[in-house]
């Protein structure tokens, strides 16, 4: 019995040991897996090693190393875990922010969690129009919406891509003024305003109108819901970077507090803009 113990023992101080060596990745991955060591039981990459990181060549008796592929995989899972709550809690903030409930059926605005960011539908309905009839100018809510969506990107570092859609229009002023125009036009209304209130420009990849092409999965092409807007967030460099040292506890952590206050009605369009703040 006490031969056991003292192997025990030994054990766990050998294992103390080869931790407090290993990178601080290494470190947060076993951290998580202590956590909630039972979110994925079957996938290799799911402990804090690959599962072939042990194994040798067996040619000569030369010992084939694969720490470099379990470090990958050590850090590819922790970014992602980091990502994923990182995520989650801009989307509530999202909501929060402008004051609404993220469970209401018709809510004007759907921020879904995505593989590489934020997918923001903002859609333009009859009860709060995001948009005027047949225009791509911006109401006053919708206004308001994207001074609170330029406040978010700029303070995280998204990158933004602008995808607009409409749904089939015969009614419109022009001739040749389709429902092309009008989603292209309405997605670059949503981008000037978000460059107007914060958004530096180069951290907008692409905006792009889709008229009627695309509407709603099992949606008639007529519904209202297919007059919308859709603002995809993806993490850069820059953000990731500092997800990384925040949950290293190098910096203060990134997601806005239960706190942050909640925006006041943004100016009507025609009001002048408001000064353009310094980029943090």
């Amino acid at each position: 019995m006490a031969f056991a113990d003292f192997m025990t023992a030994m054990m766990a101080f050998f294992l103390v040991m080869w931790l407090s060596a290993q990178d601080k990745e290494i470190l947060i991955a076993t951290s998580k897996y202590f956590q909630n060591p039972f979110t994925s039981p079957y996938d290799a990459k799911s402990g804090v090693l690959d599962f072939e990181s042990s194994k040798t060549t067996g040619h000569g008796g030369a010992q084939g190393s694969t720490t470099d592929k379990a470090d990958k995989s050590g850090n590819t899972t922790v970014a992602q875990t980091i990502d994923l709550q990182f995520l989650n809690s801009v989307a509530k903030d999202v909501y929060r922010l402008l004051n609404l409930d993220q469970d209401l059926a018709d809510k004007p605005v759907d921020v879904q969690v995505t593989s590489d960011g934020l997918r923001i539908i903002l859609y333009d309905r009859a009860s709060r129009p995001f948009f005027e009839a047949r225009s791509p100018r911006l109401t006053t809510w919708g206004d308001f919406v994207l001074q609170g969506m330029a406040w978010m990107i700029e303070r995280h570092g998204f990158l933004v891509v602008i995808e607009g859609h409409a749904r089939p229009d015969p009614a419109l002023d022009k001739p040749d003024y389709t429902t092309w125009e009008l989603s292209a036009d309405r997605a670059n209304a949503a981008r000037r305003a978000l460059v107007r209130y914060a958004v530096e420009p180069e951290l907008v990849e692409r905006v792009t109108g889709y008229a009627d092409t695309r509407p709603m999965p099992g949606m008639d092409p007529a519904s209202e819901a297919n007059q919308r807007v859709t603002i995809s967030l993806r993490l850069g460099t820059e953000a990731r970077r500092r997800l990384s040292d925040s949950a290293l506890g190098e910096t203060s952590p990134s997601p806005v507090s239960s706190s942050a206050p909640v925006f006041a009605p943004a100016p009507a369009p025609e009001s002048p803009a408001p000064a353009r703040p310094a980029r943090p």
